[in-house]
């Protein structure tokens, strides 16, 4: 049941977090764990997850708000929310937010674990989207591995998302602000050319894969992606 699945655990409360994290480490899942709102947003930017564990009073704002950026990956996690708020009006937002599951703390591990099991037993929504190909580089948007001629250009984390956000608009301009929340989540400070450093390292290593790809800067508007 846990093979191949990885788990986003958002809980600020350091007790909480050891207590879920040492349950589920028992239970042999594979596990990040961040404590803020801002982090979780880049976590899920820049890693696949099957399944969030999303707590609600976060000290950077609500978790719900983490949901829509979950849900637009091309193969969404599940999410159950951790809260200790009880009442219907909560559990209804967070339901109608796009949470699968909601669960009110104080809750026992045992009925955690098996939500867990029930959520990840579930099919991903729709169907798994098919490999992106362009010039000789293939993207595969579940797995997010990128290939050329059948070798993975093992790109770093954030290069892999710089690619999959230009792979997904090819041949057409994406802007900088897109691409910077995406990457850096809406409340980071981002430096003003930590972009532009970021996609001069992309562009090197399609070049030295030979991916027949050019990755172009519009001055003052953004990038584009196209076959050369």
């Amino acid at each position: 049941m846990t093979d191949g699945v990885r788990i986003l655990l958002v809980e600020d409360d350091p007790a909480l977090a050891r207590e879920i994290i040492r349950a589920l480490e028992r239970e042999h899942w594979a596990l990040d764990h961040v404590s803020c709102l801002a982090d979780a947003f880049e976590a899920v930017i820049l890693s696949p997850y099957r399944l969030i564990l999303l707590d609600r009073r976060l000290p950077d704002g609500d978790g719900l708000a983490l949901i829509a950026a979950a849900r637009s990956r091309p193969a969404p996690p599940a999410v159950i929310v951790l809260t200790a708020r009880d009442g219907i009006a909560d559990r209804i937002e967070g339901l109608d937010a796009g949470a699968d599951d909601y669960l009110v703390k104080p809750f026992a591990l045992d009925e955690l674990l098996a939500r867990m099991r029930a959520a990840v037993r579930r099919p991903i929504a729709g169907f798994p989207p098919q490999p992106l190909r362009l010039g000789r580089l293939t993207f595969d948007p579940v797995s997010r591995d990128a290939h050329v001629g059948g070798r993975s250009l093992g790109l770093p984390r954030r290069e892999l998302a710089l690619l999959e956000l230009l792979v997904g608009k090819a041949e057409r301009v994406v802007q900088r602000s897109f691409l910077e929340r995406e990457l850096y989540g809406f409340d980071a400070e981002v430096t003003g050319n930590a972009l532009d450093t970021l996609a001069s390292r992309l562009r090197r290593r399609l070049d030295q894969a030979d991916a027949g790809l050019r990755l172009r800067t519009i001055r003052g508007v953004g990038y584009m992606l196209q076959p050369c």
